[in-house]
């Protein structure tokens, strides 16, 4: 793993850095999980692994710090994303992010036009309303899901077979779960989906198969944004069919 000092917070931001030649492909996870866990198979998938591949792992997740007096909002998160950037001195990145994490792609796209060339996101929020994990969380005070809920929250996942997911939930910060679902699904204006909208690069939407009567699927190639579908996949389609999604985000960049 790689260290990036977040001097603002004491932390240090981690990140995996695949070597490889073009535009980096730069990685953003949803709520809960971890770009070092959900996308090293896409990395390295055979029309990808001749990239330069960036797996972050955002505060309060996965392998980087826990600051507890960081806000974990959307913002926040894209600005440590964007000092990362910036650090590295990358341009034309591609971003690939999932859920949350295209929420965070988009602000950082926004801030750095021209360290990013071009956005893929996978299911990502760009409406103000809860999702299932987001919504669950969010619903609760936060001190009583930091005592009891996230705990919760892990033993419900591991219930009901969701293991894998139930892992990287269980090492995130509860309070970076908390603030980000609740910064994640507040109202704000322009929402995710109006400052998309207004970006200048190339973006593309993944709609897993099993989403694929979300009414994006029609409107947001009506509005100048290209989709496409995962097969044989849910929301978390990394996991269900981390080839196709591979080659779906391969074809996005071609």
């Amino acid at each position: 793993m790689n260290a990036f000092p977040v001097s603002e917070e004491a932390s240090v931001l981690r990140y995996v850095d695949v070597p490889g030649t073009g535009p980096s492909l730069v990685f953003l996870h949803g709520l809960g999980s971890a770009s070092s866990f959900a996308f090293p198979e896409t990395a390295l998938h055979p029309r990808l692994r001749s990239r330069r591949s960036i797996l972050i792992d955002l505060l309060g997740f996965g392998y980087s710090d826990r600051p507890t007096a960081f806000s974990y909002s959307m913002k926040a998160h894209a600005e440590v994303v964007g000092k990362l950037l910036d650090h590295l001195a990358i341009e034309d990145a591609v971003l690939v992010a999932h859920s949350m994490g295209g929420a965070v792609a988009i602000l950082a796209a926004a801030s750095r036009p021209a360290r990013v060339g071009r956005l893929v996101i996978a299911e990502g929020n760009l409406d103000p309303e809860p999702g299932i994990v987001s919504g669950m969380v969010a619903r609760q005070a936060e001190h009583a899901y930091v005592e009891s809920g996230h705990a919760e929250f892990v033993a419900a996942l591991r219930a009901a077979g969701f293991k894998a997911y139930a892992r990287t939930v269980e090492i995130a910060s509860p309070i970076a779960m908390h603030r980000s679902a609740v910064d994640l699904i507040a109202d704000r204006s322009p929402t995710f989906r109006e400052i998309l909208y207004a970006l200048p690069m190339p973006r593309r939407f993944l709609i897993s198969e099993e989403s694929k009567s979300d009414p994006d699927v029609e409107r947001l190639p009506r509005d100048g944004i290209p989709v496409s579908i995962v097969a044989a996949a849910g929301h978390d389609m990394m996991s269900d069919n981390p080839g196709g999604f591979a080659e779906a985000v391969a074809d996005a960049i071609s």
